[in-house]
This record gives C-alpha cells, sequence and structure tokens, in this order.
C-alpha cells in the first residue's frame, strides 16, 4: 500500500506543476497579448505621424509656390490695366504725319520717350509684347481671331492684319494679340 500512496503523491506534482505552467502560459499569453496590443497601437501613432508629417511638407510646398506665384503674377491686374494706356499711345504715335512731326518734335520726342520707359517697366516685370506678323501662323494660344477672310495668296491659319499687340506676363497670357486670319481653301 506504501507504493500506491507515492504514486499519487508524484500525480499531485505532476498536476500541480502543470497547473503552475499553465498558470505561467496563460500569464505570457496574457503579456503577449497586451505587447502585440502595444505593437498595434504604436504601428498606429507611427503611421499617424508619418502622415502628419507629409501633410505638414505638402502645405508647406503648396504655400512655397503660391507666394512664387503670387509674387511673379501678383501685379497682373494691374499690368492689364495699364495696357490700353500703351495702346493708347501707341496709336497717338502711329497717327502723327510728318508734317505733324516737324511741327511737334519735342512732344513727340516726350511721347515716344515715355513709351519706351513703359515698355522698359514692362520687360522690367516679365511682361513680354507679342507682336505678330502678317503672314505669321495662328496660333490660338496667343492670337485673337477678330475675323476671316479669304485673302488670295495665304493659306488657310495665316495671318493678314493685325489688329492689335498681345502680351505675355511670364508664361501667362495677360492679353491675346487681335488677329485677321486668312480662311482661304488652298
Amino acid at each position: 500500500m506504501a507504493e500506491p500512496k507515492n504514486d499519487d503523491f508524484l500525480d499531485d506534482i505532476e498536476a500541480a506543476e502543470a497547473e503552475a505552467y499553465a498558470d505561467d502560459m496563460s500569464e505570457i499569453s496574457d503579456d503577449d497579448a497586451e505587447l502585440d496590443a502595444l505593437r498595434a497601437e504604436r504601428d498606429e501613432f507611427k503611421d499617424k505621424f508619418m502622415r502628419a508629417l507629409a501633410d505638414a511638407e505638402n502645405a508647406r510646398k503648396r504655400a512655397d509656390k503660391q507666394r512664387r506665384e503670387a509674387e511673379q503674377y501678383g501685379g497682373s491686374k494691374l499690368a492689364r490695366d495699364v495696357l490700353p494706356v500703351y495702346d493708347n499711345m501707341k496709336r497717338a504715335l502711329d497717327a502723327v504725319t510728318d508734317e505733324h512731326r516737324a511741327q511737334f518734335a519735342a512732344v513727340l520726342e516726350g511721347v515716344e520717350l515715355t513709351m519706351r520707359e513703359l515698355l522698359n517697366v514692362f520687360k522690367k516685370h516679365g511682361i513680354e509684347l507679342i507682336s505678330p506678323a502678317v503672314g505669321d501662323k495662328f496660333d490660338p494660344q496667343v492670337h485673337e481671331a477678330m475675323f476671316e477672310a479669304p485673302v488670295p495668296g495665304t493659306k488657310a491659319g495665316d495671318i493678314i492684319q493685325v489688329s492689335g499687340e498681345g502680351f505675355m506676363l511670364g508664361e501667362r497670357l495677360l492679353r491675346p494679340a487681335q488677329v485677321g486670319v486668312s480662311s482661304n481653301p488652298g
């Protein structure tokens, strides 16, 4: 009978060890689960941080681009408003006859100097003159067709008359050049 008691005792030890092992394993499983949850939370915060960092960088780039555009094109409204002054001065100079030139030489010289100064200011601020010539090809990006007419000796799309000059501010069109275009089929 002594032997069965010994086996029971060993069984009790094995059961206790198994129970302690199970408790340890459940603690380890709980620790692993908590660690996994912390890792997932860390990854989520890292993702949010990276997105916020990318958003901030994009906002900085966007603001920098808007600042550059405002610097480059900010005066376009004023420039557009000054273009009729150029047109009027050009018409006045084009209307001068040789008789007027001799009679009002000093005044005309002053108007010509003012016109040159206006063109220098335009150039200084990046405003370029679009001055097409008769015979050039019509470009809808920089020209405005005022009329079409069949003119002998021209091809369709050729400029046959220039009504008004155009202007560009950098890469933006302030005003297209106004032209007449040939509609000759041949």
